[in-house]
């Protein structure tokens, strides 16, 4: 039971240390606060965050500055994510955000169509896709896919959909996988009897 509460408790410090970390605004970035959240506009694009009211959020010197309203567990919790969400947004409307995708597999191959893509991935048919609103697709050669944004939880969504298309083959080697994923694949049935 100690051990526990031992294990939250650390993960309250390190959600703790995170929230009192002050938010740098960078040049050409304006962050506006509003009642229950906080416009983020900059070189890419305006965002919104929302944030919980229990927790205090000012602009100050440069700084944006996130408080919480007591020490309990969750104002805790929500300093720490209230936190990262407005980085995020900062980071997103500055630099923006790109995951990519690899297929991995003999005939695997990835097309453009339109605003979105065309996935042929050993099944009886293409499969295809098309971004939402805020977030763009791009394909390099037949097999790579860039999925850009400036929302942080749009792009990993966006990319997240693609990957569950055809997840990698622990056995086969096949499928999509992120570019940098380190995969684990196992020996089939009959290499391990040769084994």
């Amino acid at each position: 039971m100690s051990g526990n509460n031992g294990g939250e408790q650390t993960q309250d410090r390190t959600l703790s240390r995170i929230g009192r970390k002050p938010i740098p605004i960078p040049s050409g970035v304006e962050v506006n606060i509003e009642f229950d959240g906080v416009t983020v506009k900059g070189p890419l694009g305006t965002l919104t965050q929302k944030y919980h009211p229990e927790v205090k959020v000012s602009v100050s010197d440069g700084m944006v500055l996130v408080e919480r309203l007591s020490e309990r567990k969750f104002h805790h919790a929500l300093h720490g994510l209230t936190r990262s969400l407005i980085s995020n947004a900062i980071t997103g409307v500055t630099d923006g955000y790109t995951k990519t995708l690899e297929l991995m597999g003999v005939g695997y191959r990835v097309q453009e169509a339109g605003d979105g893509i065309i996935l042929n991935v050993g099944y009886s048919h293409p499969v295809e896709i098309h971004p939402g609103e805020g977030v763009t697709m791009e394909v390099e050669g037949n097999n790579r896919v860039h999925v850009r944004g400036i929302d942080k939880q749009k792009v990993g969504s966006l990319a997240a959909q693609v990957r569950k298309v055809r997840p990698p083959n622990a056995y086969k080697e096949k499928g999509i996988k992120y570019q940098g994923e380190l995969l684990r694949f196992k020996p089939g049935k009959a290499a391990a009897r040769k084994a």
